[in-house]
């Protein structure tokens, strides 16, 4: 009986021990590639791999991108100044089985490749460039490195997915000049930029300035044109009346200039309010008749 429960249990043991060695499992972040005696056997997804212990052998493979600094170093630029030149790769292991094997099997340590890669593609790419185009093309620098590395890792089953370039540090005292000349480069935009705006603000004061004398010239205009307008009015008035006078003298008192010009200076006594006298035996009414020449009471019959 005893020997019977040793047994179940050795056999518990073993299996165990044997599941231990033979069962794997692969994360979706990664791959596999199960190996025999030491040759590429097959190709293992996310999941549970069973393996034959002591014979197969697990590699995993991580699938996710991954970030390398290629680390700072110095490069003399095509005006022999020494720039101080750090970058970033972008990268990461395609997922299908080619790609995969190509990772290992292909490059011996990709991380380190990839570093020695873009440290030697960033020499020569600054290397043909001035100090300054090199701080003023970065974009052009980013792309450049980034095709070469993609083209030089096509055989490493991997995928270059950016790069940046993360500074260019030119030398102390070329620092130091840079930053003066940026200084003064900002010094003359701000007195350009005030220069212009006292331009722009007299412009537009002597745009109001005419603005109002314009204003002024047109409303003299005015006042001129209607004044004249009133005097003319005043001047047609005045023919009117002449002409009306002119009319009915013509009409009643034809023949008698003399009786005219006597209702005339009557008219004129009236209005200058001269004194009349008006004798005791006389009425208002035939002193006026007889200043203008009338007899107002007729010789009777």
């Amino acid at each position: 009986m005893v020997g019977g429960i040793s047994g179940i249990v050795g056999t518990i043991i073993v299996i165990i021990i044997f599941l231990n060695l033979s069962v794997r499992t692969v994360r979706p972040t990664s791959r596999g590639l199960i190996e025999r005696f030491g040759r590429y056997n097959r190709f293992a997804q996310p999941g549970i791999v069973f393996l034959i212990p002591f014979i197969e052998r697990l590699v995993r493979i991580n699938i996710t991108e991954n970030m390398i600094d290629a680390g700072l170093q110095e490069i003399i630029t095509s005006d022999s100044l020494n720039a101080q030149v750090d970058a970033q790769v972008y990268f990461k292991v395609r997922s299908d089985e080619d790609s995969v094997k190509a990772s290992q099997y292909n490059v011996f340590n990709y991380m380190v490749q990839i570093v020695a890669l873009a440290r030697t593609t960033l020499r020569n790419i600054i290397g043909t460039m001035t100090l300054k185009e090199a701080n003023s093309e970065r974009g052009k620098i980013n792309t450049s490195l980034y095709n070469n590395l993609a083209l030089e890792t096509k055989s490493w089953g991997l995928e270059i997915v950016r790069t940046e370039l993360k500074e260019i540090n030119p030398p102390s005292d070329v620092q130091e000049t840079m930053n003066k000349v940026v200084k003064a480069s900002n010094e003359k935009i701000a007195a350009i930029d005030f220069a212009t705006a006292r331009e722009t603000q007299a412009d537009g004061e002597r745009r109001a300035a005419i603005k109002v004398a314009e204003g002024q010239r047109q409303s003299a205009i005015l006042q001129a044109e209607g004044q004249r307008q009133a005097k003319v009015l005043v001047a047609d008035g005045e023919a009117q009346a002449i002409k009306l006078v002119n009319e009915a003298a013509d009409l009643y008192f034809i023949g008698n200039a003399q009786l005219l010009r006597r209702l005339q200076a009557l008219e004129q006594s009236l209005t200058n309010n001269t004194k009349v006298i008006v004798p005791a035996d006389s009425t208002l009414v035939n002193v006026i008749g007889g200043l203008a020449g009338i007899d107002i009471n007729p010789p009777k019959k």
